[in-house]
């Protein structure tokens, strides 16, 4: 597979609003009993082509949740948003889960399920026709969605990796 170019983003130069998408309780049966963790998978984004995802886990989910937030801060992208909508259509892939992202006319809205609603609403995206096969879990498939953004390419930037000019993209 080839390797994409994904730009990184400095999370002190923007606002970025927080979705959780899954929070998890995990528990560790010990001889004195049960003991409880939660692990919640966070997406931040400032809703105009920047987002991230992150896990947290601790004893708390309030605790958690920051944890996630604060991972997710780390692992920020720029996807190209265009009017509203994605550039081209992408396929994403993580383990078992896969996700086809299509872009769609005004008026649309945001036509996904659960865990991809979330990452795509936070990248800012208004219109996008999006289905998910395979996993449901929520991890693969937000991974699978990142795997899917990661990939993707406006017109000035393919023009520019080519080397020529913006008309012979568009045209041939």
């Amino acid at each position: 597979m080839a390797e994409v170019n994904v730009k990184k983003v400095k999370t002190s130069e923007i606002e970025l609003k927080e979705r959780l998408v899954h929070v998890g309780r995990v528990t560790k049966v010990t001889k004195g009993g049960r003991a409880f963790t939660f692990a919640a998978l966070v997406v931040v984004g400032n809703e105009n082509g920047v987002v991230g995802y992150g896990l947290g886990k601790a004893k708390e989910v309030q605790a958690a949740v920051q944890k996630g937030t604060e991972d997710a801060k780390k692992n920020l992208i720029k996807v190209p948003v265009i009017n509203g909508t994605l550039p081209h259509e992408q396929y994403g892939k993580y383990c078992g889960a896969y996700v086809y992202i299509q872009p769609a006319t005004p008026g649309t809205g945001v036509i996904a399920g659960g865990a991809m609603r979330a990452v795509l609403e936070s990248v800012g995206v208004k219109n996008v026709l999006a289905k998910s096969k395979g996993s449901s879990n929520p991890h693969s498939v937000v991974k699978a969605t990142f795997a899917a953004l990661a990939k993707m390419r406006d017109a000035r930037t393919v023009a520019q990796m080519r080397g020529v000019d913006l008309d012979v993209v568009f045209n041939g």
